[in-house]
């Protein structure tokens, strides 16, 4: 199982044969990143239009589809007459046979990751999909690949319900496609109410800050209690900095931060699909960025300060709000927002240089840790336990400064308890490491028992790999089900 790849060399041969400024940067060229992955990941053609059609009907309408089929025996004058009538699209003899190939590519994805053959994926496809409509092209967009996926999903692999989150820029509806349905109000119909999850970006300029801000505060709280076995991301990059149609300013690294964000949701089964994006030099860049976190590469850092701005944070507050009803995750509204508005527009937010030395250190350490404490207080969807975190000290450690609301837990398990899980590790003889794994194990009774919420615990070097494997027997054998042990630093691990 790795990341695999989607791409074949006919989405990038249809090209606009007459004058439309608007229609003209959707190019070749956005679906020509290729060259550029390919050297991660091993590629595959789509199957082609057979499979794509049998999943079209469902999502648009017969007359539609047979109308796109029938652009082959077009002429150039046809074609041109044909796209007027739809906004913003072009249609074309080799495109029309895109548009059906790339569903096809996508749904390949989708049987690979489903299936187990891969791990994780992107499908390089042209054109695009996400603006089409069950009867009409619209905006670059042919058929709504993503959308066929999801359904595809749901019949082929007896997937369920669907969740949808979008961001687009909207502009108090002032920008195109100027839907009024694209607000933070609208929420779905019927049965499907709270699963239409809408973020509009109400100016322009949003950078980093605002778009890790909109996934910690609405979109990772929604899906952890969702709880999906599939992704689906509608992968479009016009809101990198420079693009002449978003007019954002998120920079390439931001993409793989937050599609590492997504790869912890459905065990990682997460499934690409290229949209839009039309700054092709960071477009390339922002592809590579994301295919790299499927890879499971580490993200670069995100420079500049991390703070959203005013018109952000009034959008994720409306989502959250008109959202809060449907789920349980976004009912806390006592928490205090950790992240506060940056003062004036994006344009004009100041940029003081950050201070140096350890000062600086412990300043965005203490804003990190704030920061996840809040993200997890969202999430947690059963009371809190009566101590929030406890920390289980040797005699040795007792002088420590601990910080407001963390308390010093004195307790430790029986001392015959202790030498009996003990026994099988002489590093756990001498009594330094036996006391400290007495408050291992009191410390792991008091929050598997629901009285702790976590802890910290100090052990003897030398023993730290023989403590490691009492705590996983110790949670085991209290009835624990799915322990994640996670090993930092160069100490041998049971």
């Amino acid at each position: 199982m790795g990341t695999a790849l989607v791409y074949h060399e006919d989405m990038t041969v249809a090209r606009l044969l007459w004058d439309d400024p608007e229609c003209e940067m959707e190019c070749p060229e956005s679906a020509d990143c290729s060259p550029v992955v390919g050297q991660w990941v091993s590629g595959q053609g789509p199957e082609g239009e057979r499979r794509s059609c049998l999943a079209c009907p469902p999502l648009h309408s017969p007359e539609y589809v047979a109308m796109v089929r029938g652009t082959q025996s077009l002429g150039k004058v046809e074609l041109q007459a044909l796209s007027g009538k739809y906004d913003t699209v072009y249609f074309l003899t080799s495109l029309s046979i895109c548009a059906r190939m790339f569903p096809g590519a996508t749904l390949q994805l989708v049987d690979a990751v489903l299936t187990g053959t891969a791990h994780n994926g992107l499908a390089l496809v042209r054109p695009p999909g996400h603006h089409s409509q069950r009867t009409a092209a619209n905006g670059f967009c042919v058929f709504n690949n993503v959308a066929i996926a999801a359904e595809y999903a749901k019949q082929k692999h007896g997937l369920h319900s669907v969740l949808y989150f979008s961001w687009h820029r909207y502009e108090h509806g002032r920008f195109w496609p100027y839907l009024r349905e694209s607000d933070a109000d609208e929420v779905g119909r019927g049965h499907g109410r709270g699963f239409t999850v809408n973020l509009p970006w109400n100016q322009v300029g949003m950078g980093n800050a605002d778009y890790v801000a909109a996934f910690l505060h609405v979109l990772l709280p929604l899906a952890f209690e969702f709880d999906p076995e599939l992704v689906l991301i509608s992968a479009g990059f016009d809101s990198v900095i420079g693009d002449p149609e978003g007019q954002m300013r998120v920079t390439p690294e931001c993409f793989a931060h937050l599609t590492q964000l997504l790869l912890v949701l459905a065990r990682g089964r997460v499934c690409a699909v290229l949209e839009g994006g039309y700054h092709l030099e960071l477009l390339a860049e922002s592809v590579c960025m994301t295919v790299q976190a499927l890879l499971g590469d580490p993200a670069p850092p995100l420079l500049g300060a991390m703070v959203p701005c005013g018109s952000a944070l009034e959008s994720i507050q409306r989502v959250r709000a008109a959202q809060a009803p449907h789920w349980t995750s976004l009912q806390h509204q006592d928490m205090a927002p950790v992240l506060s508005s940056s003062i004036g527009s994006p344009e004009a937010r100041p940029q003081p240089p950050p201070p140096a030395g350890a000062e600086y250190m412990v300043a965005a350490a203490a804003e990190a840790v704030e920061a996840l404490r809040a993200l997890l207080d969202q999430l947690r969807l059963r009371p809190l336990p009566p101590v929030r975190t406890a920390i289980a000290l040797t005699s040795t450690d007792a002088a420590l400064v601990l910080p407001p609301g963390v308390l010093h837990q004195e307790g430790s398990a029986p001392r015959e308890e202790t030498e009996a899980w003990a026994r099988p590790h002489e590093a756990l003889v001498q009594d330094e490491a036996l006391t400290a794994l007495g408050k291992v194990l009191n410390l792991m009774d008091g929050i598997l028992g629901g009285q702790v919420s976590s802890g910290i615990a100090a052990t003897p070097a030398l023993a730290t790999a023989a403590t490691l494997d009492v705590a996983i027997r110790r949670g085991l054998y209290l009835g624990a089900q799915r322990l994640l042990c996670v090993a930092v630093g160069q100490a041998a691990t049971p």
